[in-house]
């Protein structure tokens, strides 16, 4: 058991954010996560938390996972002091961390995410998983599984997902899956290149487009220049950027910002 005290971390926002589908909220204050093989349950009372892991997990893959040693603090500080929308949308979601996820998980996840809610996206990757994940057991002897390998998809048909109830995405994940387990695309190597490079090599994927690529390359790829647009973000330019989001003056943190941004209009906050 690990307890800690961190600024602007809140499990319940980060849950709710739409970065990753497989948090989910236990009961009041208490989460659990799976993330590739890996499981973890938390609870959290205003900034004290506690991860029921050892501390060796913590270290090695959780404090990374959640971005713990980032300093939110210095990207909430360099809002325009005029700008009262953006403050306002920090304000509200500022325990939001970018998490830093598997690569394929978030490629995956992202293509299941097209024309898709959230929930309904997280039925589907719970469902794939339980169908073609490796069954694991935690350490109070509860079942879960692991997210898919791309070799366990790879060899069946491109209708094969429509089961688990991707529809139309069936194909993009199932094509996908190929060209990795084939070698011809490297996951290996595009989790090296910088933020143009590596969306330039997501777009050749069957079915990643521009918004795809974007949030796969801030939430996997902790590229913090990605500034996903959706149809939340691009109401909200239209309603308060009409001259476009001042891209310049927050070089290196947009996509930081967009969470705040997308959080706030997904729950409606935003609304007038």
């Amino acid at each position: 058991m690990i307890e800690f005290k961190a600024d602007n971390f809140n499990l319940a926002q980060i849950c709710r954010s739409g970065q990753c589908f497989r948090m989910n909220e236990a009961a009041e204050n208490r989460f659990s996560v799976i993330a590739g093989r890996h499981y973890l349950e938390m609870e959290q009372q205003g900034e004290r938390c506690v991860f029921y892991c050892e501390e060796v997990e913590f270290r090695d893959f959780w404090e990374r996972y959640f971005d713990l040693k980032a300093d939110y603090t210095s990207y909430l500080g360099k809002i325009a002091p005029g700008d009262s929308y953006l403050r306002s949308a920090a304000e509200f979601g500022a325990g939001i961390r970018i998490l830093r996820q598997d690569l394929w998980e978030m490629i995956v996840s992202f293509l299941i995410s097209q024309q898709n809610h959230i929930q309904r996206i997280r039925r589907c990757i719970d469902t794939i998983c339980r169908a073609y994940g490796e069954k694991l057991e935690n350490s109070r002897g509860g079942e879960y599984y692991a997210f898919p390998t791309p070799q366990a998809l790879a060899d069946l048909p491109e209708d094969g997902l429509m089961a688990c109830n991707l529809g139309y995405r069936s194909k993009y994940v199932v094509r996908t899956a190929r060209a990795v387990a084939e070698g011809e695309w490297d996951l290996e190597a595009v989790r090296l290149l910088p933020y143009p490079k590596a969306r330039e090599e997501l777009l050749k994927l069957f079915g990643v487009g521009g918004k795809v690529a974007d949030c796969i390359c801030l939430f996997a790829l902790h590229h913090l220049e990605a500034f996903p647009v959706d149809t939340h973000i691009r109401q909200a330019m239209e309603a308060h950027y009409e001259k476009g989001f001042p891209m310049k003056r927050y070089e290196g943190c947009q996509g930081v910002l967009q969470q705040y941004i997308f959080y706030y209009e997904l729950a409606g906050a935003g609304q007038p």
